[in-house]
């Protein structure tokens, strides 16, 4: 699917969106908010008054403004039990395959939100397996844990976050059950601080991985500066079974720093600088550098828009690059190159010092109307390669729509995109083309990943919900993936249709 039909989906979608959400009917009077049935009373005390609402944080900083600024703070404790059947149309999620099987999802979950004076604790776990009744697949473990500490004082937030994942395939637009994932309150900016997987191929373990902190200080009333450091690393666990290969494992150190400046009610300023060092399992790194411009218009309870852009640099050391054969006499470099062996055709690579000049940018939309809320958003940076690749330029957009329909009803959809394009020649650093590592990752130079999903749920009493949705995930080469010789089947399809149903008792009030 070309990138100008993914960009019109979105655009119809908002705009469908708008339209059907100026209902004049009236939220009803005991309808609760989604996700979260049994919200319970606030929590307060002597130990724990009312915090000042932050309705507009800085634009730099990870935490994004609540669009229900007026909801009540509390503390609490949430357990939950789910439940969901599928049927795959690809189960083992390999090129060309075909076939319909199920899977089964059995999975608890505890949330956990405790508030002092200064201090916030919030942590979210999910646990269970499925099972894919698919030869050679079979029963799988999922893990998932977020954790977000906060500490507060008169004109500053330390944050301290970390989320962990043991997943059987990836994360984006994971098609199986309704429960969200975790992520640590990471807020608009996973995306640049890693963590994250942009596409998935096959069954393979895998544990992932982000840890963050993040400081926040008000200089004056109207300006404050932002500092965030990470650390994330993705490990696969076993070789993919459909390619035969391994995917490549990542390291990723991460840090950015900011100043915001208030410029009107709704809207303020940001510069930022932020860093980017990549390590992958074959040996090949690089940094990127990233200085964006900022700005962000908010209307409290209402809307949330950010807008940043600005050149990127990163910075290639001793890497493998194609060199056309017309140019060997003209390089210092002979010796040392080699013949590469890929699915496209061997080819003459060179170990290279590059230095390359790019945009990297994002852009967050969030809406809230009467009886539904949208969010559109739009990044581009330097990502990991989500085991494809030792690196990548990667463009990614979602759109998310929910919207209550009638008093127990709820309906919801989601669209994700990305587009990824190999930054290095060769998954391999100069001078180890002939070891192992050449069995690793993909042989292409880009791919795209969609995945579209829609849904409905209904509120069961106080403590059951009940959810039906279908989702459409693809994945695909570009032709580089395939011998020029030898025809392949480069594209990934998957039809998933889900039933399910969530059990959330009444919290327990943490006084």
């Amino acid at each position: 699917m070309k990138k100008g039909h993914i960009i019109l989906i979105l655009t119809l979608g908002l705009c469908v969106t708008c339209a059907w959400s100026q209902d004049s009917s009236q939220q009803p009077a005991d309808s609760t908010p989604e996700g979260n049935p049994q919200q319970p009373a606030p929590a307060f005390g002597p130990d724990n008054p009312a915090p000042l609402p932050v309705d507009n944080p800085p634009i730099s900083g990870l935490d994004l403004p609540n669009l229900e600024p007026h909801a009540a703070p509390l503390s609490y404790l949430q357990p939950g039990a789910h439940i969901s059947e599928s049927l795959d149309s690809n189960v083992q999620n390999s090129l060309g395959g075909s076939g319909i099987h199920s899977i089964t999802d059995a999975t608890g979950s505890l949330e956990l939100q405790r508030l002092w004076k200064n201090y916030d604790l919030a942590l979210d776990y999910l646990g269970g397996v499925g099972y894919y009744n698919a030869r050679g697949v079979g029963l799988k473990q999922i893990e998932e844990l977020g954790v977000n500490q906060k500490i507060s004082w008169k004109r500053g937030q330390l944050g301290i976050r970390d989320a962990f994942s043991y997943q059987p395939e990836g994360t984006f637009g994971s098609a199986y059950g309704s429960v969200a994932s975790t992520g640590a309150a990471l807020g608009g900016q996973s995306v640049f601080f890693g963590g994250t997987g942009l596409g998935e191929l096959g069954q393979v373990p895998r544990i992932m991985n982000i840890s963050l902190v993040d400081v926040v200080e008000n200089l004056t009333p109207r300006s404050s500066v932002t500092a965030a450091g990470s650390y994330a690393f993705t490990h696969f666990l076993e070789n993919d079974p459909v390619l035969g290969n391994s995917f490549i494992g990542n390291r990723q150190v991460s840090a950015q720093v900011g100043y915001n400046h208030v410029i009107g009610k709704h809207d303020q300023g940001a510069l930022v600088y932020g860093y980017q060092d990549f390590r992958f399992s074959t040996g090949v790194s690089f940094q990127s550098h990233v200085i964006q411009l900022m700005w962000g218009h908010r209307i409290s309870g209402r809307l949330d828009f950010i807008i940043g852009v600005g050149p990127q640099f990163t910075e290639l050391n001793n890497i493998l690059v194609p060199v056309a054969v017309t140019d060997l006499r003209k390089t210092d470099a002979f010796p040392p190159c080699v013949v590469a062996v890929t699915n496209s055709g061997n080819q003459i690579e060179c170990p290279r010092n590059d230095f390359r000049v790019g945009v990297a940018g994002r852009m967050q939309l969030r809406y809230q109307f009467r009886r539904a809320s949208v969010s559109l958003s739009y990044n581009r940076f330097t990502t990991s390669g989500s085991g494809f690749f030792a690196g990548a330029q990667s463009d990614i957009a979602t759109f998310d729509v929910n919207r209550s329909v009638g008093r127990t009803w709820t309906a919801f959809s989601d669209v994700g995109y990305s587009r990824n394009s190999r930054i290095v020649g060769s998954n391999c650093p100069a001078g180890s083309v002939t070891s192992s590592c050449t069995t690793s990752g993909v042989s292409a130079n880009s791919y795209q990943y969609l995945f579209a999903g829609v849904g409905m749920r209904k509120q069961i009493g106080r403590t059951l919900r009940v959810y039906g949705s279908y989702q459409f995930n693809d994945l695909l080469f570009d032709n580089s993936f395939c011998q020029s010789t030898t025809p392949c089947n480069r594209i990934s399809q998957r039809h998933v249709g889900t039933i399910g149903l969530d059990w959330t008792p009444r919290p327990m009030r943490l006084d």
